[in-house]
């Protein structure tokens, strides 16, 4: 797990139900690293659930489906706020913590909007979404490595995006009334590669705009 420098600012660490959760897992066998790890198995779950929606045209799979994948979606995000909360609160941070604080977030990424692509039809939208989504991090890591603090700044940082593909799935369980099914993912991909495509440009311009006023001071 990474250092406090290069935390995402996140306010649930603090609520006394995330705390207690870390303490649970603290106390067992249990370690940051497989916690991060485990954010890959949710993902597939997220991805798998949103590809097997376009697979079935039954209504209430088809909804059973939405709401795993959302929650799965949601485990992913959890398993990103323990790993660090244990390594860090409860002092069990592994050299090889900061490798797998980041390598499963790029994989989860691409799982959850691959399969929500793969689900409506489209899949060169989803991984067009997944591409944007891994440029999002990499630019931040970009200027971490050249020394600048992290950014984490959005429109559609990693929880705007599980924020909304969230929302998504959820809404989509009743578009069977008014729309045609898919429509709603589609829009939030769509939503996903634009968000992200600013966020990375937002990233790289603060990046250069660092960097050029360091060697002008």
């Amino acid at each position: 797990m990474s250092d406090l420098n290069n935390r995402r600012p996140l306010e649930s660490r603090n609520t006394n139900w995330a705390k207690r959760c870390a303490g649970f897992l603290a106390a067992r066998a249990i370690t940051p690293n497989q916690i991060s790890q485990a954010s890959i198995g949710a993902a597939l779950i997220a991805g798998g659930a949103f590809w097997m929606t376009g697979l079935t045209t039954n209504v209430i799979l088809t909804g059973g489906l939405l709401v795993l994948s959302a929650l799965a979606c949601q485990l992913r995000l959890l398993c990103n706020l323990f790993d660090g909360m244990v390594a860090i609160e409860a002092g069990k941070s592994a050299p090889d913590g900061p490798f797998w604080n980041e390598y499963p977030d790029r994989i989860a990424d691409i799982l959850i909007f691959a399969g929500v692509g793969l689900g409506v039809g489209s899949p060169a939208l989803g991984f067009a979404a997944a591409t944007m989504a891994v440029l999002t991090a990499y630019t931040r890591e970009l200027g971490t490595s050249i020394g600048l603090s992290p950014n984490f700044s959005g429109p559609m940082a990693k929880q705007h995006r599980m924020a909304l593909i969230t929302g998504a799935a959820f809404l989509a369980m009743f578009e069977p009334l008014l729309l045609t099914p898919g429509t709603i993912l589609t829009i939030a991909l769509w939503a996903v590669v634009v968000g992200a495509i600013a966020t990375s440009v937002r990233r790289a311009y603060d990046i250069r705009k660092s960097l050029l006023q360091g060697k002008s001071s």
